[in-house]
């Protein structure tokens, strides 16, 4: 089992190192000058050539490349002076850093990964996507919940009425829901029960977790959650439909399911503690990868909403060439993505004596 976990630990480390390298060479080859954007068309050469200096564009590709590894990895050299190394070195965003070697110009120190500072508010990187995360994590959560009981709902529904007409809308629902893309469903649903019905509903257009009242202050709005949750739950619902309809199919025809039937037990005991329970195996898998899929995928939603999470914050990012808080947003995502995914391979692992672990 310790091979197994190590086997996955280093598999999921090179995903991430590629994905590193992909986002750093993908934002370093885009056109445009970010020292030019941030000081404007008009700035003065020499003091354009001292922002590319101080954020390190002057370097070389490769030096820079390894200058954002030696700022994103937990152990890191830096430079002690303020010579022309290529290191960086800012006591001030490592005051947590732990010394583990040093000398008279270098030290090798164990850090929290460095994102950066953003280009237009000089911000840490870390705390702007720090504070845009439970925005979108809250959204992605609650939608995953609506999808998972919804979904589970509707296909056993759908098995244990095969071939009848609520089985076949069901079908028609979650062929749809599958097909349709989540900005479509944003701006369909918004228009439908904000704008039309909202007299009745009672939902805005747009709006986020908290909103700020000019007499109480920062407030709690969850009906803004409801409208973002329902549209970015749609295609998860849909996929765990099928798979728990198709599933329990399966598990019905099975002859410890007749067994249970024979033995007199009721309607509700042999769907619910016989056959669920067997079919679901298939939907906690998919349950699991769309959790780290909505956490990716919610950037459309939150954009059609105006929802304050991490779509919303690489939105302002692209629209500014803020590139630090962009590619911070993409990193954050993908190191999300890739532990969940791992850690869903080490449970199979341990609970399913189906998968060799030799």
């Amino acid at each position: 089992m310790i091979g197994f976990v190590t086997r996955k630990f280093f598999y999921s480390l090179s995903v991430l190192f590629g994905i590193v390298t992909v986002v750093f060479l993908l934002f370093t080859a885009l056109p445009g000058d970010p020292a030019r954007l941030m000081l404007g068309q008009r700035a003065d050469q020499s003091e354009v050539e001292m922002i590319r200096k101080d954020l390190g564009l002057d370097l070389p590709l490769t030096t820079q490349y390894l200058v954002y590894l030696n700022d994103l990895s937990p152990f890191a050299f830096y430079s002690l002076d303020n010579s022309d190394s290529p290191y960086f070195f800012e006591p001030s965003e490592h005051e947590s850093s732990k010394t583990i070697w040093s000398s008279e110009h270098a030290a090798f120190v164990l850090k929290p990964p460095y994102l950066r500072r953003s280009y237009q508010s000089q911000q840490t990187v870390v705390d702007i996507v720090l504070d845009a995360l439970p925005g979108t994590a809250v959204l992605a959560v609650t939608s995953i919940l609506i999808a998972t009981f919804l979904g589970i709902t509707f296909g056993i529904f759908g098995a244990l009425f095969k071939g009848q007409w609520l089985d076949k809308l069901l079908m028609v629902f979650s062929i749809f829901g599958m097909s349709l893309p989540s900005f479509v469903a944003a701006i369909l649903i918004m228009w439908l029960f904000a704008y039309l019905l909202g007299d009745i509903t009672g939902l805005e257009v747009t709006g986020s977790l908290y909103e700020i009242d000019e007499f109480e202050g920062r407030q709690l709005v969850l009906k803004n959650l409801i409208l973002p949750a329902i549209t970015l739950g749609v295609r998860p619902l849909a996929v765990f439909m099928q798979l728990t309809r198709n599933s329990m199919l399966d598990v019905l025809s099975m002859d410890y399911v007749r067994t249970a039937t024979a033995k007199g037990l009721s309607f509700t005991v042999v769907v619910v503690k016989h056959a669920l329970r067997n079919a679901l195996n298939p939907v906690i898998t998919a349950i699991s990868g769309w959790l780290a899929s909505l956490l990716a995928g919610a950037v459309f939603v939150e954009i059609v909403f105006g929802w304050k999470g991490l779509g919303l914050v690489m939105l302002n990012a692209l629209n500014t060439y803020d590139l630090p808080v962009v590619m911070g947003c993409i990193i954050l995502v993908a190191v999300i993505f890739v532990v969940i995914n791992m850690l869903v391979d080490v449970l199979y692992g341990i609970f399913d004596p189906r998968v060799s672990i030799s």
